[in-house]
Parts: C-alpha cells; sequence; structure tokens
C-alpha cells in the first residue's frame, strides 16, 4: 500500500495483518479462537468476568460479532432465553493506554482456574450474550 501525504514524498507503509478469528458453536456458546497470535497480543480473559482486546483488533472482532448473531446457533440459543443479550451484562469498554487494549468486564470463560486477565488462545461466550457485547464493542467504536 503506498500513501501520499499532500505537498510530500510518497513512502510505502504495510497494512497491519488481520489476525484470523476461528469460531466454533456448541452447547449454546461460542468459542472464539486465534492460535496465530503472540502471547502479548492474544485476548485477556478473567473467566468469568471479563474480556480484553487489542484496541485495533476491535472493528474486526465486531465483524465477527456480526457473523454470529447471523447464525442459526444464536437465534436458536436467543428463542430459549430472548432477555439474555442485554448490554446491561457487559460494561462500557475501558482503555488501557499501558498496553493498548480494551477491557469488557462481562460473562466470557476460558476454562483456567486462575484469576485476573490473562492471555487466552481462546475463550467462549453463551450465544445469547453475544449481543450485549456487540452493542458494547460498537459503542466504543462509535465514540
Amino acid at each position: 500500500m503506498t500513501l501520499e501525504l499532500t505537498g510530500g514524498p510518497e513512502f510505502a507503509a504495510t497494512a497491519p495483518k488481520n489476525a484470523r478469528w476461528s469460531r466454533q458453536y456448541a452447547d449454546g456458546a461460542i468459542t472464539f479462537a486465534s492460535p496465530a497470535r503472540t502471547t502479548e497480543r492474544m485476548p485477556r480473559v478473567w473467566s468469568g468476568r471479563g474480556l480484553g482486546l487489542p484496541e485495533a483488533e476491535l472493528a474486526a472482532f465486531a465483524g465477527q460479532l456480526r457473523r454470529v448473531m447471523k447464525h442459526d446457533a444464536y437465534w436458536a440459543a436467543r428463542a430459549r432465553n430472548p432477555r439474555a443479550g442485554d448490554a446491561k451484562l457487559w460494561t462500557p469498554g475501558r482503555y488501557d493506554d499501558e498496553d493498548g487494549f480494551v477491557y469488557f468486564a462481562g460473562p466470557c470463560a476460558h476454562g483456567g482456574p486462575w484469576p485476573g486477565y490473562r492471555p487466552a488462545p481462546a475463550f467462549t461466550i453463551a450465544l445469547p450474550h453475544v449481543r450485549g457485547l456487540r452493542i458494547r464493542v460498537a459503542a466504543y467504536l462509535a465514540g
């Protein structure tokens, strides 16, 4: 990609590579994984308490949430619990300038027993709760 500044010389800038996400639907939940990331850029999860993602990756993750909400499994789970998609289950995004992550407290799990936000190559969210997270991510991106 080449960028040209008005009144200045051209220079080459590489576009950042988007880490690929995988999604697996099972038992009324969605598991997101992205094993290609380094430990420093892996999502951070405090099991049962919240999720942190690099701010630069929020737009791509919002696209993943949108895809989940189009899947039949999402709608089947929402039909069983229509009020579970409330955004109140997730806090507004909080940016941490020390690590460049945005944190959302809410119902996310990685299966590990340790407290605190830890790098996680995969994390799980109950399908009905995806809507609330999508609302919070969209609000952060719009702000």
